[in-house]
């Protein structure tokens, strides 16, 4: 027996699973500790947020005792981006001690995307690039100045498509009315039901503070329009950066990044004061993520219009049956609004605007 060979079967060899074959669990911890937050800024993969510490406030955001938090995603977001407005779930060191790092490892539904794009044309590596610029935003407003630089209705009719197809509500901005009157644009939107505010230098900003008030507000417009002039005086505290307007009409680009900001109480609203985020002045505001039907709800007074056009019309000028001049003939709407939507058409087109 002392020299009979044993004899090995499969039972006695033991595998070590290599490094990638190793199972993981599905199981994900719950984080029932989480604590809700609001992203204020984004800093190169910092994330800026205020924690909510009344779970009753709704609205415009977190409650006035909150601080502010600096948060890095977890892993278990995967891809998912984490941008300015957006509610998350926060872990870990939630103090906001100097050098505390908490971790973001849920984020809620988004009520509203503004997006936009560096093309029109969906075709181009520009167009196929969407930005999301703000989550959960309630109100666009669109900042125009009246003059240096002068209104650009383009800009103004870009922004409104945007913001119908994201269904949030526009408001328009007028800046710099001691130089020009606002004649001129409020003419060329009279036939939409537009809101707007006229601000000048020392005008009372009243009536702006409570459009504003009870509403996550996100400000867009041109460089040099007065945007950061306007953040400066609605929250002084913010000491954002003011530019000048150089001699061909251009501003210099003063606000860099996205910031929410709280807007002081005002004695008059009895909501959330509300908050404003400030994005950086931009030149273009690419529509390549709207499709070409809902392109034409960010003309609300050419809409019907359409309803005595052919089946697929697609309302460009080589279209002989199209209803939209006979509509702007009549008088219906501002022959400007038809040449600048079939402009937006033809850039999506790929053709040179």
């Amino acid at each position: 027996m002392a020299g009979k060979r044993r004899e090995y079967d499969e039972d006695d060899v033991r595998v070590r699973p290599g490094r990638s074959s190793r199972p993981r669990t599905r199981t994900r911890p719950r984080h029932s500790d989480a604590v809700d937050g609001f992203v204020i800024a984004v800093d190169r993969g910092r994330y800026t947020c205020v924690v909510e510490d009344d779970p009753t406030v709704t609205g415009a955001g977190p409650a006035d005792g909150a601080g502010t938090v600096t948060a890095m995603r977890a892993r278990e977001l995967g891809r998912r981006s984490v941008v300015v407005g957006d509610r998350v779930a926060l872990v870990g060191d939630t103090t906001g001690a100097p050098g505390a790092l908490a971790r973001i490892v849920r984020i809620a539904d988004r009520r509203s995307v503004l997006r936009r794009t560096a093309d029109d044309d969906e075709t181009t590596a520009e167009g196929r690039l969407e930005r999301v610029v703000v989550a959960n935003a309630d109100q666009l407003v669109i900042v125009s100045s009246l003059a240096d630089p002068p209104p650009r209705t383009g800009f103004i009719d870009r922004c409104l498509v945007a913001a119908y197809d994201a269904g949030i509500e526009p408001l328009l901005c007028l800046t710099k009315s001691d130089l020009a009157t606002p004649d001129g644009v409020l003419g060329y939107y009279a036939e939409l039901d537009l809101r707007h505010v006229l601000v000048g230098p020392d005008s009372d900003l009243g009536e702006l503070r409570r459009l504003l008030g009870g509403r996550v507000s996100v400000l867009v417009g041109h460089s040099g329009v007065g945007k950061s002039t306007l953040v400066n005086r609605l929250v002084p505290e913010a000491d954002r950066a003011v530019g000048t307007v150089s001699a061909i009409g251009r501003g210099r680009h003063t606000s860099t990044s996205a910031v929410a900001l709280r807007l002081p109480p005002v004695p008059e609203v009895r909501d959330h004061p509300g908050w404003i985020i400030d994005t950086p002045g931009i030149r273009s505001f690419g529509l390549a993520h709207v499709s070409a039907e809902s392109l034409l709800h960010g003309f609300p007074d050419l809409v019907e219009g359409t309803v005595d056009c052919p089946p697929n019309c697609e309302h460009t000028p080589d279209e002989a049956e199209c209803a939209l001049d006979a509509w702007v003939a009549a008088g219906n709407a501002d022959p400007r609004r038809l040449a600048s939507y079939r402009r937006l058409l033809a850039s999506r087109a790929g053709e040179t605007e």
